[in-house]
């Protein structure tokens, strides 16, 4: 096993290995655990969630041993770099990897659990939703400034973003986070990065309007692009989505 702790952290690192040997019988599930299991655990006062990542094929054993860093590790080190950018992130505690034979077995990852009242999904479901044009700027406004730090989040996807309503302020915090890219964004990987959000033309005409603001281009150019690679996404995913079912159909 190998394992890595936020400085923190260090002085739990027997209890939190015992948490990771025993993550089958602790704990409370946490979200639908589709691909990758998440639970919540009550921790010397605090609300830990640990994600188990779900065990790799053959050639990405291989591969999360010789040649890549394991989902676990990219996203405690990614928390690491985002905190240091003050960009808001639940607070990294420590990953662990396991091995058998000549190849990856498992990995986990800790971090704080953060609650939200609300993630980018549903201002997508709720369009009456109290200050949403104001939620949606500010959204805006913050991938303007991942963009600006130099981080090209890949999972900018509606899940994946944890929005925390105050009075004064609108607070957002990244989750889900091994895939990531740390690089100057020009303007079309910019425009690229927002092609997941949403498939609802009004608020591509929002966000697109208040980057414009952002950018200093004109605002009808950034719609365009915004909404060329939108477009060019949903219609992607609706492709792949009826091969699935014509898949299933023959199975």
């Amino acid at each position: 096993m190998n394992s890595i702790f936020n400085p923190d952290y260090l002085k739990y690192k027997t209890e939190l290995q015992n948490l990771i040997l025993n993550f089958e019988s602790v704990g409370t599930v946490f979200g639908n655990g589709d691909r990758n299991v998440i639970k919540t655990i009550e921790f010397k006062g605090q609300l830990l969630n640990i994600k188990s990542f779900k065990e790799p094929n053959l050639i990405n054993k291989i591969a999360y041993k010789y040649f890549r860093k394991s989902k676990a590790k990219r996203s405690f080190e990614y928390a690491q770099i985002l905190n240091s950018k003050n960009i808001g992130t639940p607070k990294p505690v420590a990953y662990f990897e396991f091995f058998s034979g000549l190849g990856f077995s498992k990995s986990f990852y800790i971090s704080l659990h953060q609650d939200c009242d609300l993630t980018y999904r549903e201002l997508v479901h709720q369009p009456d939703l109290p200050r949403h044009e104001e939620i949606l700027r500010a959204f805006t406004r913050f991938t303007y400034g991942l963009h600006e730090n130099e981080v090209e989040f890949l999972d900018h996807s509606p899940g994946n973003t944890l929005i925390t309503l105050n009075s004064d302020q609108i607070e957002f915090s990244l989750v889900d986070l091994n895939r990531m890219n740390f690089r100057t964004l020009d303007f079309e990987k910019r425009m690229y990065n927002f092609r997941r959000l949403t498939s609802k033309r009004e608020m591509v005409l929002v966000m697109s309007d208040e980057y414009a603001k952002l950018i200093n281009k004109p605002k009808s150019e950034v719609f365009e692009k915004m909404w060329f690679y939108t477009q060019e996404f949903q219609r992607k995913f609706k492709k792949k989505k009826a091969m699935k079912k014509k898949i299933k159909f023959w199975k």
